[in-house]
């Protein structure tokens, strides 16, 4: 049985739904969230911290986002009035729906994720997400006046960068890292608004691996059946397994993460593409996808099945190719530079 798997945000959505309920609740909130997120790529690619994953930022931003006054109803409100979906992104997994199962696996809030299920009409429990109950953390006006301090001590720092990694991270960033690990694993550890931080539990990085596992168990099928489509550091465990077990790991508009654990990259303004492929993959697996990319174009689709008035309306400016060692540094720069067209700078430079 062939499955289809996706990412939410990139491939699905033009959100980057916690960022933007950082910027909605902390002041100065885009700033705040883009550091933060710059530390979780360094935990989790740089400094690998044990029992820390990519996307992990979603927890680290809890208490904050608390502090300023986030509270469920007002992050279900303010999910469900800002979801902003790539074009043809309902009418492409209503295609693929109707060719094999398909699921969202998704870093996002639940709030959010449940929302974006209802507006594009696919089965919520076909989506797996960040589970989330904000109310449930009580805090102490104490530790709220701590944290709305540190806040804004947070948007005042340097943005890191490592550099050629740990053996000689530059100064400034050091010292960022620093106190940011002084925060998150020292001070906040002693308050009880610490509770969300152990408890809440992002779906991102192996996390998301084993949400894939999960699903071919429970429908009997083999990693080699899986088409997963990702954009970002949090789809790397997931896309390096699929393309490992001989599945189609694609990385749509993906950043440099995503360009290094997927074999497939495509660029596009919508999702046809993604339905094209779901298509060459639900008739003839990886192997059938991967066949047919060195002639790629519109005659080939064409006697491939590919449906007229899909190719009649593909974008002129559409790229997809195998990544190769040769061209991945290509695939990389060509991606970034895209996807923050698409999503513009801010969510496009995030890892």
């Amino acid at each position: 049985m062939r499955i289809f798997v996706t990412d939410c945000e990139g491939p699905i959505s033009k959100n980057d739904n916690a960022m933007e309920l950082a910027a909605s609740f902390v002041p100065q909130g885009e700033a705040f969230f883009s550091l933060l997120s710059k530390y979780d790529d360094y935990l989790a690619d740089v400094e690998k911290r044990p029992g820390y994953k990519a996307g992990d930022t979603l927890r680290l931003i809890l208490p904050f986002l608390k502090a300023f006054g986030a509270t469920d109803k007002r992050i279900e409100e303010f999910s469900r009035a800002n979801i902003l979906l790539m074009p043809g992104a309902q009418e492409t997994l209503r295609f693929v729906r109707e060719r094999m199962p398909a699921f969202i696996v998704s870093t996002s809030y639940e709030p959010y994720i449940k929302a974006l299920c209802e507006v594009i009409d696919f089965p919520f429990e076909a989506a797996y997400c960040t589970a989330l109950a904000l109310d449930r953390y009580p805090i102490p006006k104490e530790e709220e006046g701590y944290l709305r301090q540190v806040a804004g001590e947070i948007v005042r720092m340097p943005m890191i960068d490592w550099g050629s990694g740990l053996a000689n991270p530059p100064e400034a960033g050091r010292r960022v890292v620093q106190r940011l690990n002084q925060i998150f694993w020292e001070e906040l550890a002693g308050m009880q608004i610490n509770r969300v931080l152990e408890e809440v539990d992002p779906v991102g990085g192996e996390a998301k691996a084993a949400v894939v596992r999960t699903i071919l168990q429970r429908n009997g099928a083999e990693v080699s059946e899986v088409m997963y489509v990702g954009d970002s550091i949090t789809d790397f465990q997931a896309l390096e397994m699929v393309k490992a077990g001989g599945g189609l790991a694609l990385s749509f508009n993906g950043n440099s993460y995503a360009i290094k654990a997927a074999h497939v990259a495509c660029l596009g303004r919508d999702t046809k593409i993604i339905s094209i492929c779901a298509q060459l993959f639900a008739a003839g697996g990886a192997e059938g996808v991967m066949a047919l990319l060195p002639h790629w174009g519109k005659a080939v689709l064409r006697s491939a099945g590919v449906a007229a008035g899909q190719l009649a309306s593909l974008a002129p400016d559409v790229e997809i190719g195998v990544i190769t060692p040769d061209n991945q540094a290509r695939w990389t720069e060509r991606s970034q530079q895209f996807r923050k067209q698409i999503r513009g700078v801010r969510i496009g430079s995030l890892g």
